[in-house]
């Protein structure tokens, strides 16, 4: 009897072949941001190796929702690319994703084009630049913006969007107290705080119609104290649920505060200092070898590490949730279907080996070759995504560290 694993899962109104998604990890392939030939290669080679869907990783809805150069910005003159991509992805048997979602705070006016905006003004150490509060008119507006994007998304071949409302972007700071100080109807109370997830989503699924599934990706906690905790994470996902969401993927922490809350494990400093231009970011190449096991704490890798929180979630909600977090065996997979989940979101063993799903289901693997170094999310951030085993020369440093960070998983 077949693995259910790779049974069918339906999304609102997509049945994917699978239950396997590619999670819409950054891969740094969107070139001036627009679609490359390194993205289309990637993705395309994800579906022919037998994902259920994969997913096209943040697009922002605006030039001011951009965080880095490698980044999709959604608007018209990319859709035909896109859609070849898309159209490449279908020939292959999966079904095609992209998220959506505004940066806020975490970027930069070279990036962005303006100074950052985000729930509430301040300073962001994550660029650093300072930031400044959205007028309520651009709130109304941006609201448009991710309606826009769905419809671009529709156009572009795409049969799923997901929002992401998680880890410390747009809609996060406004549910997070962390980064929503403001005293309008956007601030305060967990209401009030929600309200403008509450007219994106209304927004997005009027986009979206009967035709595509609608997928919100958000946190189950923030990751440090002055964050959102568990129980108001859960109000959120039963908001989420009364919005008629089709599925939730239920992640965790703050890019700009808890990173490795979000991936587990260690950051490879050495190799995120390795790659970065000395001139643009001296001073941050700089803090990481005086500080930077302070900035970015080791967080502990464990298979399946969200997997208990996450079953509160499936006991508050009736909707279909999507686990994402250290899967990378079969045993698990299966085991997260049995507690009542419908979808299984997976990264790093699909950036160690694209025919990751093919080979757990004819048998040739039981899990994924990936240990865990975290040298693709080391890099990504100025190369694209990429496993270190398809990296030719790799510097001693480097693969001491890789060495030293296996070992330890």
């Amino acid at each position: 009897m077949e693995s259910k694993i790779f049974t069918e899962c339906k999304i609102g109104p997509v049945t994917l072949r699978n239950r396997v998604i590619r999670s819409a990890a950054f891969e740094n392939m969107a070139y001036n941001n627009s679609p490359s030939q390194d993205l289309f290669n990637y993705h395309t080679a994800v579906a022919r190796g037998g994902v259920g869907m994969t997913t096209i990783a943040y697009a922002a809805v605006n030039r001011s929702g951009l965080s880095f150069n490698g980044q999709l910005w959604m608007r018209e003159e990319i859709v035909p690319e896109l859609k070849k991509l898309t159209d490449a992805i279908h020939a292959e048997g999966a079904k095609a994703s992209i998220q959506l979602g505004h940066c806020g705070n975490m970027t930069h006016r070279s990036t962005c084009g303006c100074m950052p905006v985000g729930a509430s003004s301040g300073f962001n150490l994550y660029s650093p630049t300072f930031v400044r509060g959205l007028k309520k008119d651009e709130i109304y507006s941006l609201v448009k913006d991710f309606g826009k994007a769905v419809n671009l998304s529709r156009e572009a071949g795409f049969d799923c969007v997901e929002i992401h409302a998680g880890h410390g972007y747009l809609i996060s700071q406004f549910l997070s107290p962390y980064t929503n100080h403001r005293r309008d109807e956007f601030g305060g109370s967990l209401d009030n705080r929600m309200r403008f997830m509450r007219l994106v989503m209304k927004e997005v699924m009027a986009a979206a119609g009967d035709d595509m599934g609608v997928i919100v990706k958000m946190n189950m906690h923030d990751g440090f104290k002055r964050g959102m905790q568990t129980p108001e994470c859960l109000e959120v996902a039963k908001e989420l649920e009364r919005l008629g969401v089709h599925a939730l993927v239920l992640s965790a922490g703050f890019v700009s505060k808890a990173p490795m809350e979000v991936m587990r494990g260690a950051m490879p400093l050495k190799t995120m200092a390795h790659y970065m231009d000395i001139k643009s970011f001296w001073w941050l190449k700089a803090a990481l070898a005086l500080v930077g096991r302070l900035m970015v704490p080791t967080v502990p890798f464990s298979q399946g590490y969200f997997l208990e929180e996450a079953k509160l979630f499936r006991q508050a909600v009736s909707m279909p949730l999507i686990y994402v977090g250290g899967l990378i065996s079969k045993s698990k997979m299966e085991e997260v279907l049995d507690a009542g989940f419908q979808g299984l979101q997976v990264a790093r063993a699909l950036v160690h080996d694209t025919d990751f799903v093919n080979k757990l289901r004819s048998g040739e693997i039981e899990c994924s070759g990936c240990k865990h170094s975290n040298y693709c999310i080391g890099r990504m951030y100025t190369l694209e995504m990429k496993c270190h085993h398809c990296v030719e020369n790799l510097p001693k440093k480097l693969q001491k560290e890789i060495a030293q960070a296996e070992k330890n998983v």
